[in-house]
């Protein structure tokens, strides 16, 4: 047995600890039955989540934030699959760059593409759009399902499509009765880990918005600079609840050692 077994184990804990802790606080907090930021012994209350659902901007933030989520996450699938099996199955001198291009908004400072976007949907018209903002959000998740469909069709076995297409099938059927359905997991895990990130998204968010389309997110920046109350950490609360609910169907259905091995 390894003798430093034991002190690794202690210290993956502690630094797991030390990095759940403040989202465990928040979520204590947001139960509290005070009026400030404190936790009150074993007395909890749900009248900061039931101020939250009375709240108007809350409440119009989330519906924006949910439904700007679900078309930038299908968005970015519909654009991802086309272009995942271009570069894994039609490699040639520039995939490489091609590559770098999907992925770039992953190494780009959202602050930064916040301001570029910004400046852009201003010259053509755009800035405020929430059509335009979904475009911005597709940009900054594509890369994520990029990755997970070029990992699953990676490892995709083509076997079956050649005696599909040996057999006189079409290639449209091929991909639909074959293809698809085998790359299903990549491209559903690849589906939810962007609305997650597109749902969370805050710092270039908060540089395209309009006061018609603002998100959840941002909303609670906003409301941050003004007042700090628990009914921010009640809010907090429920996006980290379904952050985690999206990340348990995530695992479920792809799994998350496949997801971070996708990112890495």
């Amino acid at each position: 047995m390894n003798k430093n077994g034991p002190i690794a184990l202690c210290f993956n804990a502690l630094v797991i600890l030390f990095t759940l802790a403040p989202i465990l606080v928040v979520c204590v907090i947001a139960f509290t039955p005070e009026n400030t930021l404190t936790m009150n012994g074993p007395e909890f209350s749900l009248r900061w989540f039931k101020a939250v659902f009375e709240f108007p901007d809350f409440v119009s933030s989330f519906w924006n934030s949910l439904w700007l989520a679900l078309a930038a996450a299908t968005i970015s699938t519909a654009l991802a699959i086309p272009a995942a099996m271009a570069l894994v199955r039609y490699p040639h001198r520039w995939s490489g760059a091609l590559q770098g291009l999907f992925l770039s908004p992953l190494i780009i400072p959202h602050l930064v593409l916040g301001v570029a976007l910004l400046r852009l949907f201003s010259v053509v018209g755009g800035a405020g759009s929430f059509g335009w903002l979904v475009l911005a959000h597709s940009l900054v998740v594509t890369p994520y399902t990029m990755r997970l469909i070029m990992a699953a069709l990676i490892g995709f076995d083509r076997s079956a499509e050649q005696a599909a297409l040996s057999l006189g099938a079409t290639r449209t059927k091929v991909f639909l009765r074959i293809t698809l359905p085998m790359i299903l997991p990549g491209i559903t895990g690849g589906w939810l880990l962007a609305f997650i990130n597109s749902f969370d998204e805050v710092t270039m968010s908060i540089f395209v918005t309009s006061p018609s389309t603002v998100t959840l997110p941002v909303r609670m920046y906003m409301y941050a600079t003004e007042s700090i109350d628990p009914m921010m950490a009640a809010v907090s609360a429920l996006m980290v609840g379904i952050t985690v609910v999206a990340m348990i169907i995530l695992d479920r259905v792809y799994g998350l050692d496949r997801v971070l091995v996708g990112r890495s």
